[in-house]
């Protein structure tokens, strides 16, 4: 049983959500902890240039809110949201917050995934921990 699952979540894929928390939940030890984990990446600098940018948005508050309804009313499950590239932040925060297992989604892969690579298999690659991957 593992004692701290981190589940990614990108806002694309929101269809995986509860296929990876009944995973999660039956991973878990009893006294185990869940996190909701969303990696907003950065807008790159040649791009912030032409797109006003406003400080009001409240994108990470918006995005916490969904996670939030995700994870109901359950006292096991927190909420995070991070910036940067998926692939890196994920590995990071497990690494960094004493996560034993991380479940992530991943479609059937293709000849274009072979190539440009996945965020499931970049975590698989980079995590220091477990990583289980759910396929849809």
């Amino acid at each position: 049983m593992y004692s701290h699952i981190l589940i990614p979540v990108a806002l694309d894929h929101e269809t995986l959500i509860a296929q990876k928390m009944e995973v999660a939940r039956h991973l878990l030890s009893d006294d185990g902890k869940i996190t909701l984990l969303t990696v907003l990446e950065n807008i790159p600098g040649f791009v912030s240039e032409f797109v006003d940018l406003d400080i009001d948005n409240h994108l990470t508050q918006k995005v916490e809110a969904k996670l939030g309804q995700a994870a109901g009313d359950d006292d096991q499950i927190g909420c995070k949201v991070v910036t940067g590239k998926p692939g890196v932040q994920i590995a990071l925060y497990a690494e960094d917050n004493g996560v034993d297992l991380i479940v992530v989604g991943s479609h059937h892969p293709s000849a274009q995934d072979y190539f440009l690579g996945s965020t499931a298999s970049r975590v698989v690659r980079r995590a220091g921990c477990s990583v289980f991957v759910v396929r849809d």
